[in-house]
């Protein structure tokens, strides 16, 4: 489990546009990813609210992290899809994802993304997609 989860923080860490945002990875094992993003002024649209984008890109992130530790290795995100619930307030982002459905080359995964707003989480997004083994 240690080497697991330090191959995610290696990959993570090396990951420049995670780091560009100020990304961090909580937790992972074997097929669960949780990220976070402490919400910034320079996330936001013009509403307030944290860019759609920004909720995107953590919803493909914890899916393709959550997929690929689930199929054991490097992985890429094939598809996915995403709702948005309500809008992103509050001062951080939480991506939770788990693969639901593993075979030999995919893994189906699904991601919650929650706003954090005085200490309240509020469900805000939900994400469903397919991950591919990147092994040759």
């Amino acid at each position: 489990m240690e080497d697991l989860q330090e191959f995610a923080r290696q990959v993570f860490a090396a990951q420049p546009f995670s780091q560009f945002l100020g990304a961090q990875l909580a937790s992972a094992g074997p097929g669960t990813a949780e990220l976070r993003l402490p919400i910034v002024d320079h996330l936001k649209q013009q509403h307030g609210f944290v860019h759609g984008g920004v909720l995107s890109y953590l919803a493909d992130n914890a899916i393709t992290f959550a997929g690929g530790l689930a199929l054991g290795g490097n992985a890429l995100t094939s598809e996915y899809k995403i709702n948005y619930l309500r809008p992103a307030v509050g001062t951080l982002l939480i991506a939770r994802a788990q693969a639901k459905g593993t075979g030999k080359r995919q893994a189906i995964c699904q991601c919650e993304i929650f706003a954090v707003n005085n200490g309240e989480e509020k469900l805000c997004a939900l994400a469903q997609g397919t991950v591919v083994s990147a092994a040759s």
